[in-house]
């Protein structure tokens, strides 16, 4: 499982035309679900996002938590982290899950981050087209990657 996790100012989701999450001060994670994952990986990589200290102290110093923050968090699923594009020019997405698979997974990551967090989870619409916006913090962007061998 992949979360590419973004430190933002603001971000949304739009679906349609309407707007189904948003977040000020917060993360925006991008989340990618492999084929083998299981609900292990789901829950300890929603563990780790809430608890990346990668938010400012009185210092200026990434020490303290979006629950330290007291941010929110805004989480797209996005199953093309898995793509590869080494051979060719058109990708290769057969290391993702499918639908039936990621989904529950992506809800279960969801409910652990709203656990943790101490408050509901924004999400986008999962295997819908979105229009994502986000304003960078920092710019801060990290890879957190967690598979069943790890």
């Amino acid at each position: 499982m992949i979360a590419l996790v973004q430190r933002v100012k603001h971000a949304s989701v739009v679906v349609e035309g309407q707007e189904t999450g948003s977040v000020s001060e917060g993360l925006l994670i991008l989340l990618g679900v492999h084929h083998s994952d299981t609900e292990k990986e789901a829950t300890w990589l929603a563990a780790k996002c809430a608890n990346l200290r990668i938010f400012p102290d009185h210092e200026d110093k990434m020490n303290r938590s979006v629950v330290d923050h007291q941010g929110g968090i805004l989480v797209v699923s996005q199953f093309t982290l898995y793509g590869d594009a080494r051979k060719g020019n058109r990708p290769s997405f057969i290391e993702s899950a499918r639908p039936e698979i990621a989904e529950p997974l992506y809800e279960l990551f969801c409910h652990s981050l709203s656990s943790n967090l101490g408050k509901e989870v924004q999400k986008g619409v999962f295997g819908a087209m979105m229009d994502v916006t986000l304003c960078n913090w920092g710019p801060v962007t990290l890879h957190i990657e967690r598979t069943v061998n790890d």
